[in-house]
């Protein structure tokens, strides 16, 4: 019993899955499809995401975290923060674990907020494609936006979210 309550979402999804072979087995054989390139592509992406956190916690030491986007960085870990999140390429979801790794090493929730919001809507391949087809004065607000839309909410979260918060997601 335990494990259905642990595993319900899973479970009733699968279930839904199943009927739906049985009444519309069109569109579960492309869910089959999209579901079987989804975890291609996750099993691709992850283990590599998984050395390099693996690495970041052996090379960088603590400290050079909380100088870099601690609580006391300032404007320099907003810049690095957005700096970190702007050049990688790759899903979102990469960014999940590199953010849980970096808050347990000291880094601010701001700071971690704007690199999650660059990874996810402001990369440079990104930038660079839109200015090509919507148009620069496009791309310039837009960014100025997005860049001012994540920093306050960087700066929301870190007033609403209270240190004890964050001992339980470091320590999970």
């Amino acid at each position: 019993m335990i494990i259905i309550k642990k595993f319900k979402a899973p479970l009733l999804m699968a279930a839904v899955f199943i009927l739906l072979w049985f009444w519309l087995p069109d569109i579960a054989a492309r869910s089959t499809d999209v579901a079987l390139d989804y975890l291609k592509e996750m099993v691709l992406v992850i283990p590599p995401v998984f050395v390099l956190m693996g690495l970041l916690e052996i090379w960088v030491p603590k400290e050079k975290i909380t100088q870099l986007i601690g609580s006391g960085s300032g404007i320099k870990g907003i810049f690095f923060s957005f700096l970190m999140g702007t050049l990688p390429t790759g899903p979102l979801y990469i960014a999940f674990p590199l953010a849980g790794s970096l808050l347990a090493k000291g880094a601010r929730i701001s700071n971690i907020v704007i690199f999650l919001g660059a990874w996810a809507a402001i990369k440079i391949p990104q930038l660079v494609a839109e200015m090509e087809f919507l148009g620069l004065p496009f791309t310039i607000l837009r960014f100025v936006l997005t860049l001012t839309a994540v920093i306050i909410i960087g700066q929301i979260m870190e007033k609403v979210i209270k240190p004890t918060d964050l001992t339980q997601i470091t320590n999970d």
